[in-house]
């Protein structure tokens, strides 16, 4: 089974090739530069490099959220394209869920954390069973103040180890507020990985979980700001 897969919901633009067990290629990108604007080059690199095609491609897979607005709608778009123009259909992957792959097979519970601003988190928890890649949900995916997670991780009572771009944000609030063991990432399991959601892609692909292309969209967990801010002038 062949999956390419693609992450544009946080601060990392990342491309991903799947053929059976193996990676065969990744391209990260986490600079000074809009997602619109890595995205499509860094794939066309990607296959150029390994001397592939989209038409031999079994499946597409991208991280549909929850994250940035702006980066989950250019994923999202770029994937459906794809996957009408080529007939192919794609696998949704969350982001938490997919991040959490960063530390799989650890003792405890990982905790994907994405700054969601003004003290706000995107962030789930979860644990791994012996020989799976999937990833059991212990907290559900929440939109919440950093404070109320950090309780939702102590009632768990286990280890925490931390991943996504919220970790720099909130690592001084953690480290004075968190009353369980827990552990920060490296540079190297920090950020979205679209390898993650190639293997989970395959995961759920191989379930059936695969969508038409145009069935597939985001999950944003909160409204935009500008709706937020326009039922917030409505209701004043």
């Amino acid at each position: 089974m062949k999956i390419l897969a693609m992450d544009s919901s946080g601060l990392v633009a990342s491309v991903a090739y799947l053929e059976d067990e193996k990676i065969k290629g990744i391209i990260n990108i986490n600079y000074q530069k809009t997602h619109s604007q890595t995205l499509m080059p860094m794939l066309d690199e990607l296959l150029k490099t390994l001397g592939d095609d989209l038409d031999s491609v079994d499946y597409l897979a991208c991280a549909n959220g929850p994250g940035s607005f702006t980066g989950l709608r250019i994923g999202v778009a770029t994937i459906k394209g794809l996957g009408l123009g080529l007939g192919k259909k794609v696998v949704e992957v969350s982001t938490l869920e997919a991040l959490s792959l960063n530390w799989i097979g650890v003792d405890g519970v990982v905790c994907p954390i994405m700054d969601a601003r003004r003290s706000q988190v995107y962030a789930a928890a979860y644990t791994f069973n012996d020989g799976d890649v999937k990833p059991v949900e212990v907290i559900e995916p929440v939109n919440c103040e950093i404070g109320e997670l950090l309780q939702k991780l102590e009632a768990l009572g286990k280890k925490v180890y931390f991943t996504g771009d919220g970790v720099p944000v909130y690592r001084e609030f953690i480290e004075n507020n968190l009353n369980v063991p827990y552990v920060f990432p490296s540079a190297m399991n920090a950020y979205q990985n679209a390898a993650n959601v190639a293997v989970l892609g395959k995961a759920y692909a191989e379930e059936g979980k695969a969508k038409e292309a145009a069935e597939v969209t985001p999950v944003y967990l909160r409204k935009p700001q500008a709706e937020r801010e326009r039922e917030a002038l409505l209701n004043a």
